[in-house]
């Protein structure tokens, strides 16, 4: 069983700046697909950013040019960093990996104050 924990979210105030973590204990090297999804309250999961194992990399409209997903594979850690961050960017974080079944992680809520 594979288990995926995200770390690095938080309280900043909107301009700044976060880097999220997701270490995973399976090999992500290994993996099809990677991503990152937030949830507003009151609102439906929504993609972010992913990347794929030949590198295609994706970001949703809104946090194009502000957020950069990287892997780590040494480290079997996906990284999102969070440049320019805004209020509406307030949502609970969660970390994505598929190989032959896709995995969560449990969430890491990052909140930006005006």
């Amino acid at each position: 069983q594979v288990q995926l924990v995200e770390s690095g979210g938080g309280l900043v105030q909107a301009g700044g700046s976060l880097r999220l973590s997701c270490a995973s204990s399976g090999s992500i090297s290994n993996s099809n697909f990677m991503g990152w999804y937030r949830q507003a309250p009151g609102k439906q999961r929504e993609q972010v950013a992913t990347i794929t194992s030949s590198g295609r990399l994706n970001y949703a409209d809104s946090v194009k040019g502000r957020f950069t997903i990287s892997t780590d594979n040494a480290k079997n850690t996906v990284y999102l960093q969070m440049n320019s961050l805004k209020p509406e960017d307030t949502a609970v974080y969660y970390c994505n990996v598929q190989w032959y079944r896709s995995y969560w992680g449990q969430g890491t809520q990052v909140t930006v104050s005006s």
